[in-house]
């Protein structure tokens, strides 16, 4: 039985003694994408490469300055135009209306952007059973009205 146990035991001996798969640690350049495992059983992954992006923006400052200095302007739609939104009135047509210009809204965080109707209007209408108009506003684009001052 002593050999048995001192084979057994040289037999855990040897299995002790071989040599371990190891990894080699590559630097970042060359890591591969996967995960590893180290013979200690540490996990390593390779680093990320930060990203970096520039936008070029061009900037149409013709454009925006001509919307700027106009905001509050009076102006009166010129398209056929109607709304269904106004609080009371199923349906309001705009065409004829005076309202202001209050908000150019092409430029969001001094970037254009392609708004569709980018000019937001603010009317006034009187309503049968309320004594102070109702205020409410409509997005238009710059050939459907016309400046009055």
């Amino acid at each position: 039985m002593s050999s048995s146990c001192a084979s057994s035991a040289a037999a855990v001996v040897g299995l002790l003694s071989a040599p371990r798969p190891t990894a080699t640690l590559l630097p970042p350049s060359l890591a591969l994408p996967v995960t590893m495992t180290t013979a200690a059983g540490a996990r390593w992954r390779r680093r990320r490469q930060p990203v970096c992006c520039e936008v070029a923006v061009r900037s149409s400052s013709d454009s925006a300055t001509s919307s700027e200095h106009r905001i509050g302007a009076r102006v009166r739609v010129t398209a056929p135009l109607k709304v269904y939104h106004v609080p009371r009135v199923p349906e309001v047509d705009l065409t004829g209306m005076e309202g202001v210009l209050k908000q150019y809204v092409g430029l969001w965080k001094d970037k254009t952007i392609s708004a569709n109707l980018p000019y937001k209007v603010e009317f006034l209408i009187e309503v049968e059973g309320r004594s102070s108009p109702v205020k409410f506003s409509a997005h238009l684009r710059d050939d459907e009205f016309e400046y009055l001052d």
